[in-house]
């Protein structure tokens, strides 16, 4: 007897789902979820415990529960380890903390680069160097205070996506790292003294609700000249502590910064001139020749388009139209952190 079409067809469809059914099966040793919780309820009781037992450069993400509670470690998400969401029972109350500051001295000797002391760039709490990291509901702080540049969140892989989470610190919160990294923030709290969100990364903020701590800088891009777009912020609200009253939107840390904030809230902190040149940088002295900063149709006391420094920009309706999700993060990949 021959075999019909039909029979063929049916053989096709029943290998295919095997296929899709092999390729995919999650690996006992390699669960798709996991639990942290200190009280040992869960299958780890550190951060970091999690993040290890994951299987390297894995194709389906995993997501690690992480319960209340206040987790002291120096969390470390290295590029080998990919697609892993760390989602916090409550923003409030899943913290991660540390106390690591530049100049502190290295309790372990000299580190792999033949420092004794921690610097800006191992001062972190948290460090994600691996791609397609997600965070939700999370509270990730630098608890060492006034003493000069202490990191809460280091920022290096791409596609990076937090979702109402707090970074709180003081000098240098929230480091956004290197150039081909593509980052999103979205209903997110972030707090600091000076130059608190800084680095090199092209970034989005949206809803997101700034704090100023001290008279100071928020923003220091060290954009390169090679991207099209660096710091944008989306609907943002700018407050501060009561006693603070001279803020700036940014000075620039390295001469091709840029900057954005699109129709945000700014409290009466921010100074008339808006942006600060960073004067005194015997290698880039002329920042503000080269920079990219603007403003469009931004509301509230800081608001004041007339009076900040000639260099700064407003952008036209038109220019404004091109900052979408999609032309400022979309990339060769087409990435957009709310479709993907």
């Amino acid at each position: 007897m021959t075999r019909t079409p039909y029979f063929k067809l049916i053989t096709l469809l029943l290998l295919n789902t095997f296929f899709i059914l092999y390729t995919y099966a999650q690996d006992p040793k390699y669960p798709a979820t996991l639990t942290v919780a200190k009280d040992g309820s869960g299958n780890y009781s550190t951060i970091q415990e999690a993040v290890n037992s994951i299987r390297d450069l894995g194709e389906l993400e995993v997501k690690i529960y992480i319960k209340n509670g206040i987790y002291k470690e120096k969390l470390i998400i290295p590029s080998w380890k990919i697609k892993i969401a760390l989602v916090g029972e409550s923003t409030e109350n899943t913290i991660i903390t540390n106390a690591d500051y530049s100049g502190k001295a290295n309790p372990l000797g000299k580190d792999v680069f033949g420092h004794t002391t921690f610097s800006t760039y191992t001062s972190f709490t948290v460090l994600v160097q691996g791609n397609d990291i997600h965070f939700e509901n999370l509270s990730i702080i630098n608890s060492a205070g006034r003493v000069g540049q202490a990191v809460a969140l280091h920022v290096e892989g791409d596609r990076f996506i937090a979702k109402n989470c707090r970074f709180m610190g003081n000098q240098d919160t929230l480091y956004t790292a290197v150039e081909n990294s593509r980052q999103y923030y979205q209903n997110c709290y972030i707090e600091g003294t000076t130059d608190f969100i800084f680095g090199k990364a092209t970034v989005v903020f949206q809803n997101c609700t700034i704090k100023s701590l001290s008279d100071s800088y928020i923003t220091a891009a060290s954009t390169s000249a090679q991207q099209k777009f660096g710091f944008v912020f989306q609907n943002c609200k700018l407050i501060a502590d009561p006693l603070v009253t001279k803020a700036y939107l940014g000075r620039p840390w390295r001469p091709y910064a840029k900057t954005v904030f699109m129709s945000c809230s700014l409290g009466k902190h921010i100074l008339p001139e808006g942006w600060n040149p960073w004067k005194g940088d015997l290698m880039f002295p002329d920042k503000e020749l080269t920079v990219f900063y603007a403003e469009y149709k931004n509301n509230g006391d800081g608001a004041s388009p007339k009076t900040r420094l000639p260099w700064a920009k407003q952008l036209t309706y038109k220019e404004a139209k091109s900052y979408t999700l999609e032309n400022i993060l979309g990339g060769t990949d087409q990435w957009n952190p709310i479709k993907n």
